[in-house]
């Protein structure tokens, strides 16, 4: 265990907050061998993992799916155009069928995968066009052994669509089934269908409602089709579908038993160097900066404002998820209310799914804001007024964004959907002026950090300096892990101006931002934030804290980026992401939770000695420490990443698991201890601190969670991947499977109401606590609601971590 330095800083005249080590002492911290070692291990691991996403880009370009100028019958008439399939393409997104249902597998899990569902019409209606021609009998009157030859003569059709042809000619049994299965999916687009669900495509008419069905149909075909040369398809043979003889590949289970042996080797070998040379006993004194008080600056007191609307669009995303959730358990109404009409499903996906990149990044942004003078000890020059702006651009962004969303869905924004509409992809539904928008905002929140911590030119350059000659601190990697957010976002708007012709690569560009901008982006920050408060607030030392980030930040380079190939095995890129992505995506989350077990030996010590201020902030970065190892850990990439469970897992309740519990557990909840922190400071030394309220909604979150998952994630999600493995997906995705799971699609509610009330505790306790900052009128309005006369800081001792 780590030295405790029982100084605390003292605060300069100015109200900064300056710490009690030496410049003597400060500068020998940088001269720790393992330090400089590590910092050089990240530069290299970082260039090479990107100069290898570059090559592997440029693969991934090459490799996908080509989309034929047309496909034709035997007899030359022209089944769909290259155009029809490319503006389908356009009708999918601008209708927002991913937010309904799945492509590949990406989307929504409420409706059908329409690559399986299509990909099994097909197949069925080949079938009965080759039984008619050859028996003249309808195929289910046929014999077993005939019924048997049909089917290997479909699949085989199937199977020999050469989508690398220019014109592409098809039997006239297959032929005959494309058009007649589009002609089918043109027309339920048009129409609602309250059984499932379905509100109709309202933004589509006739025309761009078969352009639609011709893209759907031409996603199925890649999914059968073979790659020239080999013996799989252009999906590597996903989704498992035993009508067409789609069953996983053979390197599909040799990568699965690679990266199982690779994970138990990084578990050997992270736990070794941690032990070895991260943890060895530690003389050098603590850092606390954050652990004093002084006054509040004037951006410091405008950062309230991000704090409130962190916790209304949270509300906002629970009261989406809820209507979301009776819509599985009754699809016609919401309780009698046909709420279908005017907020259609996929609607209210798309703010569920955008409203926690909100909040979260809401909560980061002003925490970040905030926290940057405490460590700089210094106000930077108008900085109060750019954090005003920042708000507010940002709150007309997101009212923008949304209203778009909406207008988009209803058909009411026609020529100018992509700009300003709904961009029909899940996670990045925003129209392209939006997104330009929100990264202006990223910038701009990268620019005011900087300043923040280095609020001189002469601390800028200095700061600069030292970054740039290899002498990396910890406030560099804050800052850096700002500019990396930012700068990851510009990869979701490829092309800039326009739509990707092929699918695969518009997917590939939307996981860079869903998997590199969440696994690596956030982790970088999520690690560099959560290790400086532990330091800051004298929980480990400076030696550790930077040997333990830098360490971590190396293996989530490795898993955050390479990574990113496990959410592209089936989509239609090239096979080499197999082995990439089931390598690197476990062990990162190891060294976060053995610093976190160092810091509460440091805890209890600090514990027994003197009063520690911050026991609500440190359990929510202790609860998040935990749901990021279990959500993104075991959830994630010790299980579904492998390649041959996630063949018969993807597009199934089990990743719906490993979403929530990642990215509220892991990622939220760290944005609301960020806040406590800020919210304690604001109370300093003299006025009262409740923090039972925070406690107990910190409860009430984690047991909806594990609500969630008992009552209706892991129920649901096992049987459904079961179902898959016996019947294949379209039927795992059917509403004929979906009415056997109606008990535990109810059960969903019990979580439900657990979170929300701790959501609404969580939020009211904001408000009672930001009244110090508040405009004078209403900080009248809530003195003594909320935090009642009690003794600073008391928590029940089973209520710390």
């Amino acid at each position: 265990m780590t030295t405790i330095d029982k100084g605390l800083p003292s605060t300069r005249a100015d109200g900064g907050i300056r710490s009690t080590l030496s410049p003597e002492t400060r500068e020998r911290m940088h001269e720790d061998p393992v330090t400089r070692i590590l910092k050089w291990l990240l530069l290299v691991t970082a260039a090479a993992c990107f100069g290898l996403m570059a090559w592997t880009t440029g693969r991934t370009y090459q490799d996908a799916p080509p989309v034929p100028d047309r496909i034709v019958a035997q007899d030359g008439a022209t089944l769909m155009s290259g155009a029809d399939v490319v503006a389908g393409k356009g009708g999918f997104q601008k209708a927002d069928l991913m937010d309904y249902g799945s492509l590949y597998g990406m989307g929504s899990y409420f409706g059908p995968d329409y690559t399986a569902r299509n990909l099994v019409d097909l197949e069925a209606a080949t079938e009965q066009n080759l039984a008619e021609l050859l028996h003249h009998s309808a195929f289910g009157a046929l014999s077993a052994e005939e019924q048997a030859a049909v089917r290997v003569r479909g699949q085989t059709m199937l199977r020999g669509v050469d989508l690398t042809q220019r014109t592409v000619t098809v039997a006239p049994a297959l032929a005959q089934a494309i058009t007649s299965v589009r002609d089918q999916i043109a027309v339920s687009l048009l129409h609602d269908d309250l059984a499932s669900g379905y509100s109709k495509a309202r933004s589509l008419d006739p025309q761009t409602a078969r352009q639609t069905a011709d893209f759907l149909i031409y996603a199925s075909l890649t999914t059968v089709a073979r790659r020239p040369g080999t013996t799989v398809s252009w999906t590597q043979n996903w989704p498992y579908e035993p009508s067409v003889g789609n069953v996983p590949t053979g390197a599909t289970f040799i990568w699965t038993w690679a990266s199982f042996c690779f994970v138990f080797l990084g578990f050997g070998a992270v736990l070794a160097i941690y032990k070895v040379y991260l943890s060895d006993p530690d003389t050098s004194p603590m850092d606390p900066v954050l652990s004093g008080f002084a006054r509040l600056t004037p951006s410091q007191r405008r950062t309230g404002k991000y704090f409130l609307f962190v916790a209304l669009v949270l509300l906002l995303q629970i009261g989406a998820g809820s209507v979301m959730a009776h819509y599985y358990s009754d699809r016609s109404s919401f309780y009698g209310i046909p709420v279908g009409n005017f907020l259609p499903f996929n609607f209210l996906r798309s703010v569920h799914l955008q409203a926690p990149l909100v909040w979260i990044a809401f909560s980061w942004i002003g925490s970040g804001l905030f926290l940057a003078p405490m460590i700089s000890g210094r106000e930077a020059r108008n900085q109060a007024l750019f954090v005003d702006i920042l708000f507010w651009t940002s709150v007309i962004v997101v009212v923008g964004a949304l209203t778009g969303n909406y207008l988009g869905i209803m058909g009411l924004i026609d020529r100018g959907w992509f700009w300003f509409g709904n961009r029909g992809l899940s996670y990045l539904q925003l129209g392209r002026f939006w997104q330009i928008a929100f990264f202006a905002a990223l910038i701009m929140w990268s620019w005011l950090i900087a300043r923040a911590l280095w609020p001189s030119r002469v601390l800028w350059n200095d700061a600069a300096w030292h970054f740039w000659t290899g002498r990396i601190r910890l406030e560099h990697l804050i800052w850096a892990a700002t500019v990396n957010i930012a700068v990851l976002y510009v990869c979701g708007m490829i092309p800039l101006t326009g739509l990707e012709k092929s699918f695969t690569i518009t997917d590939y560009w939307r996981w860079w931002v869903v998997h590199l901008w969440v696994e690596q982006s956030f982790e970088f920050y999520a690690a560099s934030m959560s290790i400086y408060l532990l330091m800051g607030l004298g929980l480990v030392s400076r030696h550790l804290a930077e040997r333990g980030v830098l360490f971590q930040l190396i293996l989530i380079f490795l898993g955050g980026v390479l990574g990113t190939g496990h959410h592209l095995y089936w989509n239609g890129a090239p096979g080499l992401w197999v082995p990439f992505g089931t390598m690197f995506s476990f062990i990162e989350v190891l060294p976060l939770i053995l610093l976190i077990l160092e810091s509460i030996e440091n805890w209890r010590s600090i514990q027994r000695h003197e009063e520690f201020h911050y026991k609500l902030a440190y359990l929510y970065v202790v609860g998040a420490a935990f749901w990021n190892f279990v959500g993104a850990g075991v959830f994630g990439g010790g299980t579904l990443n492998a390649p041959l469970v996630n063949y018969y897992e993807h597009a199934t309740f089990l990743t719906l698991n490993h979403a929530h519990t990642a990215l509220f557990g892991g990622f939220g909840l760290l944005g609301i201890g960020l806040i406590y922190f800020c919210l304690r400071y604001i109370a300093g030394e003299t006025r009262e601190f409740n923090e039972r309220m925070g406690v107990v909604a910190f409860w009430l979150y984690n047991a909806g969670l594990i609500l969630w998952i008992l009552l209706n994630f892991f129920p649901i999600g096992w049987q459904q991947l079961l179902a898959v493995y016996e019947h294949g997906l379209a039927y795992a995705r059917s509403l004929a499977f979906y009415d056997t799971t109606l008990l535990w699609q109810w059960m969903r509610i019990v979580g439900d109401v657990v979170f929300a009330v701790g959501a609404l505790l969580m939020a009211f306790d904001f408000l009672i606590k930001l009244e110090p900052v508040l405009p004078n009128r209403i900080g009248s309005l809530l003195s003594g609601i909320g935090d009642r006369p009690q003794k600073t800081d008391k928590v029940a001792s089973a209520e710390a971590p």
